[in-house]
């Protein structure tokens, strides 16, 4: 085996034996924490560690923020971000980069190599799932470095919102490739949308120490360990913000079949920001 298999290996089996709820909780507490000295002292060291841009931020100096979870989930400046204007284009909810994106096929859906797992255990509800059984998808990960705010990648109605517990891996390429059904596994929030094309999801996956998950219908999500379904009325338009991570994570958006399709530029592994366009209407 070699040097990199093997730290993948390990990298894979520590998630295994680590109590990640425990952790991500703890370190939320971390987060959450208004003592200057503390959350200075975090703020400037994850800064360092992945060259944090804070020229794009409204707020550019990082220890004006009250916690590092205000500094993580930081606004950016007016102008920054454009919403691609056509009315019938597709828009990636978040900065970030494509994991996978593609075709729903009998309602399973492409996780990495070798893996994939199915719609309806994502979406925790096999008749909220059926919609989108061969319609299409797309996986957007967001890096600790990214801007951690989701939008809206279409104009819809928000009608049901649903809290799945859940596992706590952490949902990069190495974990991706290795653990069979992750993001249908991990902690996560679906929201379901009636838009004018039909049924739409962004699906709001947790990971490794990511410490909350937010949503404009629902305020920070308190985990709970059992489902939880509400049910809304809250129209929001394309580029709207729907939700935030305290810590980074992944959205996955669903369509139905044949009401979209994604621009072959795209592939796995391509960098996006919020309000480009992803795809279009058919």
């Amino acid at each position: 085996m070699s040097l990199t298999n093997l730290k993948k290996k390990l990298f894979i089996q520590a998630q295994q034996i680590v109590p990640q709820q425990k952790l991500s909780r703890l370190v939320g507490k971390v987060a959450a924490s208004e003592n200057p000295v503390l959350k200075n002292v975090v703020i400037q060291a994850f800064k360092a560690k992945y060259g944090i841009d804070m020229s794009i931020a409204e707020q550019q100096n990082a220890l004006k923020f009250k916690s590092f979870n205000e500094f993580f989930t930081r606004s950016l400046k007016t102008g920054v971000r454009s919403i691609d204007p056509n009315p019938k284009s597709v828009v990636s909810p978040a900065d970030g980069a494509i994991s996978q994106l593609g075709k729903i096929n009998e309602g399973d859906i492409f996780q990495a190599k070798g893996q994939s797992f199915s719609v309806e255990k994502l979406i925790g509800d096999p008749q909220l799932a059926a919609p989108f059984k061969n319609g299409e998808f797309a996986t957007v990960y967001l890096s600790p470095r990214d801007y951690h705010r989701v939008h809206m990648p279409y104009s819809g109605t928000l009608t049901e919102t649903l809290y799945i517990p859940g596992e706590l891996f952490s949902v990069n390429q190495t974990t991706a490739e290795n653990i069979p059904g992750l993001f249908a596994r991990n902690e996560r929030m679906v929201c379901l949308f009636d838009t004018d094309i039909g049924r739409m999801a962004v699906v709001l996956v947790g990971a490794m120490i990511v410490a909350g998950i937010e949503t404009v219908a629902t305020g920070k999500v308190k985990p709970t360990g059992r489902l939880e379904l509400n049910h809304h009325a809250m129209k929001l338009e394309k580029g709207d913000e729907l939700g935030r991570f305290y810590l980074g994570s992944t959205a996955v958006v669903l369509f139905e079949k044949d009401k979209m399709q994604w621009d072959q530029a795209f592939k796995a592994n391509s960098t996006v920001v919020m309000g480009e366009a992803l795809g279009h209407l058919i």
